[in-house]
């Protein structure tokens, strides 16, 4: 049975909650929390065809964009283009954030398999989700939701994927794949 992404969803390295409010064809939107004193796990990074708005309903956001800091409190919002390379910064503040990736594209299918991993275990020290296997199923997937880290070209990221989807084959994650989107 595929991973439910409207329910909740907490990483036990970083505390972090996630969980899907809405999908469309559009917008995809998910609320995102971290709790007071936790980390957020993401580094510097780009969406090569999404833009994304992060509205603020508790805490203070603090990101760099582009190298900008940007700052937005309670009702207010920072978008962040697509192809802009940005992180959030940690504070020890709790925050509670909608985010908006536009369009949605096909973020569904790539938090139920970040949601898969999670729940999983198959995690960085940081608690993010392993950046092979989510390599392969980015690139089973045929993935247009993009992310590609800072630093990196379109086209060796690309050849990247291929090379983590080879590892994956060999490796069985089809299965993995399968229990979380089907």
């Amino acid at each position: 049975m595929a991973v439910n992404i409207y329910e909740q969803c907490t990483n036990p390295i970083t505390g972090e909650i996630f969980k899907c409010i809405s999908a469309d064809s559009y917008v995809f939107k998910i609320q995102w929390v971290k709790k007071a004193g936790s980390v957020h796990g993401a580094s510097p990074h780009a969406h090569v065809y999404q833009d994304e708005i992060f509205y603020v309903n508790k805490g203070r956001l603090k990101m760099l964009v582009e190298n900008k800091e940007r700052v937005a409190g309670p009702g207010e919002k920072i978008i962040v283009g697509k192809g802009k390379s940005h992180i959030v910064v940690n504070t020890p503040d709790e925050l509670d954030i909608t985010l908006e990736c536009r369009p949605a594209l096909d973020y569904g299918k790539f938090m139920q398999c970040f949601k898969g991993l999670v729940e999983d275990g198959y995690t960085n020290e940081k608690g993010y989700p392993d950046s092979r296997m989510m390599g392969y199923f980015m690139k089973k997937m045929k993935c247009r939701s993009v992310t590609i880290p800072e630093g990196i070209t379109l086209r060796k990221f690309k050849w990247t994927l291929n090379k983590y989807y080879l590892l994956g084959t060999m490796n069985g994650w089809g299965k993995l794949y399968k229990r979380y989107t089907e």
